[in-house]
């Protein structure tokens, strides 16, 4: 277990009515490109949304670092975080699975551990984060669509989670658990000096441990307009496959562009041009 007396959270899926996305505001500070500069083979990269990705074929799920704990064997981990967050779900299943790893877990947060990914940095024994790097708390967030009994139920079943995570602030910082609580309320953000004097981390990552990836933070930077769309199609109510479905749509169109098939507009700003246009359809 866990070298540190760290609690587990338990949680089991929500009901279909819900959905998750990673935060717009949170996918804006967020630069894909930060990693650590050396890595080996016992180190474990969440350099990714939390949960499965559909338009990247990507994400962190907990089935993935599963196999990499059991690559890794019976020896120490170093776990780098540079994540907006995403699926709360894989996020508890995967600090459960770290705080559950019999030897000493380091966590490096070398860009930002937001949301579901602050709850997986708990699980480190050591947490470092760079001077220039942030992890921001804030309470479970879903959407949910259906009747009044659908949405009483979804905030009915949240409560034990905003609970249990506060739990694991408050034994990871040694602060009350209504100060954890006014934090997660409050969605707050914690920059590297304010996370070390709050508890929420041990020391700072050295800079030089921490390089960019020009090519991922490309890729990443490519896949915002899309994942910013489907996170204001979630708050519009849209299901999972009637968001995707919208989406695909859309790029569809934008490869008819590119194989000529109407006049070019402006290539990647007229995507998000078009998204934005699509979002603002459906809130309106």
């Amino acid at each position: 277990m866990s070298l540190r007396d760290l609690p587990s959270i338990n949680a089991s899926r929500l009901p279909e009515i819900c959905a998750f996305a990673p935060d717009g505001a949170v996918l804006d500070t967020w630069n894909g490109g930060l990693k650590a500069a050396d890595t080996d083979a016992a180190t474990i990269s969440i350099l990714d949304l939390i949960g499965e990705d559909y338009w990247s074929g990507g994400g962190v799920t907990a089935k993935r670092i599963d196999a990499a704990l059991r690559s890794i064997g019976e020896r120490d981990v170093f776990v780098d975080i540079n994540s907006p967050g995403g699926d709360f779900f894989d996020g508890v299943a995967i600090y459960n699975l770290l705080r559950a790893h019999p030897h000493k877990v380091t966590v490096r947060i070398v860009g930002v551990a937001a949301s579901a990914a602050s709850v997986i940095a708990m699980a480190g024994d050591d947490i470092l984060i760079g001077a220039a790097g942030f992890l921001m708390v804030h309470n479970a967030w879903v959407v949910a669509v259906g009747n009044r009994h659908d949405l009483a139920s979804a905030a009915e079943t949240l409560r034990p989670f905003d609970e249990a995570m506060a739990g694991v602030y408050a034994a990871r910082s040694g602060v009350d658990l209504g100060t954890a609580q006014t934090w997660m309320d409050g969605e707050t953000w914690f920059n590297g000096k304010d996370a070390i004097a709050s508890g929420l981390a041990d020391s700072y990552l050295a800079s030089d441990l921490i390089v960019e990836d020009e090519v991922a933070a490309r890729a990443a930077a490519d896949l915002k307009p899309v994942q910013k769309v489907e996170y204001g199609l979630a708050k519009a109510g849209l299901a999972r496959s009637e968001r995707r479905n919208a989406i695909g749509d859309l790029l569809q169109s934008r490869a008819a562009v590119a194989h000529g098939r109407r006049p070019a507009v402006a290539g990647d700003q007229e995507l998000a041009a078009g998204l934005q246009a699509l979002r603002d359809t459906l809130k309106s």
